[in-house]
């Protein structure tokens, strides 16, 4: 099969290059508490991976979507209960 997520041509970065690491809010799926999450728009539109929550230290999992043209991100939480 073929991956999606092949290599691509890195864009040399020029001033207006948007940033490739953006911070968004979730809310912990244990305690309900805001928390802020550091997201590498390189690591492609669909991500999910494991963070802390900053209040209640319980394992959020954390399924990330990003808009391809407008870049807004999109967080739902799951407990990371195993």
């Amino acid at each position: 099969g073929v991956s999606w997520n092949a290599p691509t041509k890195l864009l040399p970065l020029t001033p207006h290059h948007f940033s490739m690491q953006t911070t968004a809010d979730y809310y912990c799926a244990y305690c309900g508490e805001p928390s802020t999450t550091f997201i590498d728009l390189s690591a492609g539109l669909t991500q999910q991976y494991v963070e802390d929550c900053q209040v209640c230290c319980r394992p959020n999992i954390l399924y990330i979507t990003i808009d391809e043209d407008t870049l807004d991100v999109d967080i739902q939480t799951d407990c990371d209960d195993r």
